[in-house]
C-alpha cells in the first residue's frame, strides 16, 4: 500500500491547529500521545485496539486493568509503554445503530475528551485512528466529517492549548479519501507540502 500523507495549516490571522492526515501504522507514530480506539473494558480487543496493546506491552495492560474500564465518550490516560509515546490516550467511540442512538454526540465527546486528556498531560502532538468506522460500522463519511469538525472546533481560537499538530492516522486509501474531502472544506483547500 502506498502511503498517503496530506498537512493543512491555516492562514495568516485564522488560528487552527495544524492537521496531518496520513495512512499508516500508528503504533509506530513518534508524537507526544496517540489515541486508541479502545472498548469499554480497555483491555485490548481487535482492530486499532489490539495492536497498541500488542505494541506497548504489558505495561499498557496493567496500567489498563487500574483504570477500571471506560465509558463510551470518555477517555482515560496510561504510559506509552514500549511504544515511541509519552501517553496513550484510550477513548470508547459509540457501536453505530442506525444513528438514533446518540451516536453523533458519543463520537463528538470521544474527541474531545482525548483532546482534554492531552492538555492535561501538555501534549504538543497527538495521532487519532479513524474511530467507530472499522468493527463498530459508524459510516465513513459521517465518521471522518465528525471527527474533522469537533477537532477543528474544539482547538479553534484557544490560547491555552499546548496541542499544535493533530495526525489522523488512516488505513487505507478510501479512508484518507473521506478526510481530505472534509478537510478541504473546513481549510478551505489550502494544501501545504
Amino acid at each position: 500500500m502506498k502511503m498517503l500523507k496530506k498537512k493543512y495549516q491555516s492562514e495568516q490571522g485564522k488560528k487552527l491547529p495544524e492537521i496531518v492526515i496520513m495512512t499508516g501504522d500508528i503504533t509506530q507514530m513518534d508524537v507526544d500521545a496517540i489515541v486508541n480506539a479502545a472498548n469499554e473494558s480497555l483491555l485490548g480487543g481487535g482492530g486499532v485496539d489490539g495492536a497498541i496493546h500488542r505494541a506497548g506491552g504489558p505495561q499498557i495492560l496493567a496500567e489498563c486493568r487500574k483504570l477500571k474500564g471506560c465509558p463510551t465518550g470518555e477517555a482515560k490516560v496510561t504510559s506509552g509503554g514500549n511504544l515511541k509515546v509519552k501517553y496513550v490516550i484510550h477513548t470508547v467511540g459509540p457501536i453505530y445503530r442506525g444513528g438514533n442512538h446518540n451516536e453523533k454526540a458519543l463520537l463528538e465527546s470521544a474527541y474531545r475528551n482525548s483532546l482534554k486528556r492531552g492538555e492535561e498531560q501538555k501534549v504538543k502532538t497527538i495521532a487519532f485512528p479513524f474511530i467507530s468506522a472499522g468493527v463498530y460500522g459508524y459510516p465513513k463519511k459521517e465518521a471522518s466529517e465528525i471527527a474533522a469538525y469537533t477537532v477543528a472546533d474544539f482547538l479553534r481560537d484557544k490560547e491555552d492549548t499546548s496541542i499544535e499538530k493533530v495526525y489522523f492516522v488512516l488505513f487505507g486509501e478510501d479512508n484518507f479519501t473521506f478526510f481530505e474531502s472534509v478537510l478541504d472544506e473546513i481549510y478551505g483547500v489550502k494544501e501545504v507540502k
